[in-house]
């Protein structure tokens, strides 16, 4: 895409987003911000405070300052560009604006980042400005300098859903917009836009699908999804809903993985206004990550919705955008669960942004490399010794064999254990996941016989593999 406005409009009312708080809106009120219908302007009309307009509209500014207004996005995000819109806003309009966001609660007191600095607006205009940031974010504030009014405020960019707490596998519309899928691609639009197929909720109307205009030649059109990740379709529903005199006459779906396209779903039949379902048994054919509709020969479809489950690739691929777009502070502190040292958690946050987990995994390990002897103390101190009652999860699974050894291994393993600290310094290390407890015994007597050299470099190597799993899980969780 080489505009960012054919990116989803984070700021759209018709999704959610909202006008949650303005220093003033005493002209305009701040809600027509996020409208989604484009200004309007109605000659002659007044209310009792002046001029009716179609916009955000502040009162004359006689002291030293600037308006400012927050809005809450409809869905959390990756901003790539803003459009400042002053449509019939002529001698009233703002002569600049700034705008700065957040990912978290404005009313809890979260850090607001400048995204854009002070740019020159320009009256009954659009005023497009591209954005350079990589974070995540679930508010923006429109500061306008020094006051004045501004008809829409639209914020382009990538979904970016949290998921944190939440089952990735489970069954979902891979198609869904507020999961993190996006229409990329389609012959064409003329009626409805493409967005409009893969919005949450029924279609409202005829205007609310993707209707393309009448063919006059050979050929179909078409539409391409990008799904929220790499998963496995198990049903696909097509609905034609309000599409009575131009449905299509029929659709086929195609799937890709890396492109690679093959046929999902073959030819079939559409009805007027109607959603027409087709189950595994059709459609099921493997982990995808695209799939196109296209419909005979033209028409309009008001929603697809393409269920399933996200494969582990397409849960990492998550994990992965959602470590990228965090800020420093919290992606050290989630680096930090994986391995404990301070200094590995800072490097690996400075390479971001990762573009998959084999690049996150390779530089980890290549990182583990620059430690010193200190770093992987720092590290060791943060785990639990073997056998011992483990506090976070992750050391729970890892233990979780020694958790229900047998009473006298478990006594060995503390006498041991005890034996090991005296001798070395620091507690024994070892990547429990898929260990038994005897096992882990058997290792500790071995390791107690080398010498510190040797043993500190075989710790670091356990932690290595312990850094390397819990990099998986934290992507996947």
């Amino acid at each position: 895409m080489t505009d960012f406005r054919d990116l989803v409009n984070l700021a759209s009312e018709r999704l959610g987003a909202a006008a949650i708080a303005a220093n003033d809106d005493f002209f305009a009120p701040k809600e027509n911000l996020v409208k989604d219908s484009a200004a309007v302007f109605r000659e002659g009309e007044y209310t009792d405070r002046g001029k009716w307009m179609d916009g955000w509209e502040t009162r004359r500014r006689r002291t030293p300052g600037f308006d400012w207004c927050i809005v809450r996005l409809a869905l959390p995000g990756i901003i790539r560009g803003v459009v400042a819109d002053t449509s019939f806003f002529k001698g009233n309009y703002p002569e600049a604006c700034s705008i700065e966001a957040m990912d978290g609660n404005p009313e809890l007191g979260g850090e607001w980042i400048e995204i854009l600095p002070r740019s020159t607006l320009h009256g009954d205009s659009e005023n497009p400005f591209a954005i350079d940031c990589s974070r995540r974010f679930t508010h923006v504030r429109l500061n306008i300098y020094p006051d004045g009014g501004v008809a829409r405020l639209r914020v382009y960019g990538e979904v970016l859903p949290d998921w944190a707490g939440e089952d990735k596998s489970a069954y979902m519309d891979l198609a869904a917009i507020g999961n993190g899928a996006a229409v990329v691609a389609a012959s064409d639009m003329f009626f409805g836009s493409r967005h409009n197929l893969i919005l949450p909720g029924p279609s409202r109307n005829m205007g609310d699908g993707w209707e393309t205009r009448r063919r006059r030649g050979p050929g179909y059109d078409w539409v391409v999804i990008k799904l929220a990740g790499a998963g496995e379709i198990e049903q696909v529903e097509v609905d034609t809903s309000f599409y009575k005199g131009n449905y299509p006459e029929s659709c086929s779906l195609e799937a890709a993985a890396m492109l690679d396209w093959r046929e999902l779903l073959p030819r079939t039949e559409l009805e007027a206004d109607s959603r027409k379902l087709f189950h595994t048994e059709l459609v099921r054919g493997g982990e995808v990550t695209h799939v196109r509709l296209n419909i005979f020969p033209d028409g309009g479809v008001a929603r697809l919705r393409v269920n399933g489950r996200l494969s582990r690739d397409g849960r990492m691929e998550h994990g992965l955008r959602r470590l990228n777009a965090q800020s420093p502070a919290a992606a050290e502190a989630a680096l930090l669960r994986c391995c404990g040292s301070r200094r590995w958690a800072e490097l690996m946050a400075k390479q971001r942004p990762f573009g998959s987990s084999q690049q996150i995994l390779t530089t980890a390990g290549d990182l583990c490399k620059q430690l010193t002897p200190s770093d992987w103390l720092e590290a060791f101190a943060q785990h639990p010794r073997i056998g011992e009652r483990a506090d976070s999860r992750w050391s729970q699974q890892e233990q979780s064999a020694a958790q229900g050894a047998e009473p006298q291994v478990l006594a060995e393993l503390a006498r041991l254990n005890q034996e090991y600290g005296s001798k070395f310094g620091y507690i024994y290390i070892v990547c429990a996941t898929g260990k038994t407890a005897g096992e882990m015994l058997d290792l500790l007597r071995r390791r107690l016989g080398h010498d510190p050299q040797d043993e500190l470099r075989i710790a670091a190597g356990e932690q290595e593999r312990i850094a390397h799993l819990r990099l998986e899980k934290l992507l996947e969780s």
